[in-house]
């Protein structure tokens, strides 16, 4: 059962890596800074939800007790829910990039970075409330915690998508700090 966790889980890594745009060598100074100041901060955080990600597929792989799925579990919940605040932090302290509708862009991705750091500590207090002395309750309740993480994978990183698109997506392109936060989490993600 949680196989189906750590499934669900990697999809996770996805939204990080929404902020890493893709190609391109237009450039615009004031973008180009933005980029860098988002890029450097979300490189950390992405280090930091892969390493989770590791964590909780490592203690599935392995024949754990439900006593040991629930620490690494809720470790990794709680590093996932600082990491989406620190980026929604940075975000927020790096203004609106320099685009067209730039504020908007910045306040939905930063409410949403926000959003999916409170479901992740949420997720925590699931885990944590989960019965390790039954083994089918826990079973049942890694089960609830694997949907509920499915979900919040596949949902809304619109406004993650729209703050990278166009000029943003190719300023942070240009950025290193961007092209290496991909690293850690395409490698979860095989």
């Amino acid at each position: 059962m949680n196989k189906k966790l750590a499934a669900a889980l990697s999809g996770g890594a996805v939204l990080v890596l929404a902020l890493t745009g893709c190609g391109g060598d237009d450039s615009n100074e004031k973008l180009d800074s933005w980029a860098n100041q988002v890029c450097d901060a979300v490189q950390p955080q992405a280090k930091k939800i892969a390493a989770a990600n590791d964590a909780i597929q490592k203690e599935t792989s392995d024949n754990s007790t439900p006593e040991e799925v629930q620490k690494t579990d809720s470790k990794a919940f709680q590093d996932m829910s600082d990491a989406y605040k620190a980026i929604g932090a940075a975000v927020n302290k790096a203004g609106a990039p320099d685009v067209e509708n730039g504020e908007k862009k910045q306040t939905d991705a930063v409410k949403e970075l926000n959003s999916i750091s409170a479901s992740y500590a949420s997720l925590r207090k699931q885990v944590d409330g989960l019965d390790t002395d039954d083994q089918a309750k826990f079973a049942d309740g890694l089960k609830d915690i694997a949907t509920e993480l499915d979900k919040l994978s596949k949902s809304g990183n619109d406004a993650l998508k729209t703050l990278e698109e166009g000029e943003v997506g190719e300023a942070m392109a240009r950025q290193p700090s961007c092209k290496t936060a991909t690293a850690p989490g395409q490698a979860t993600q095989s």
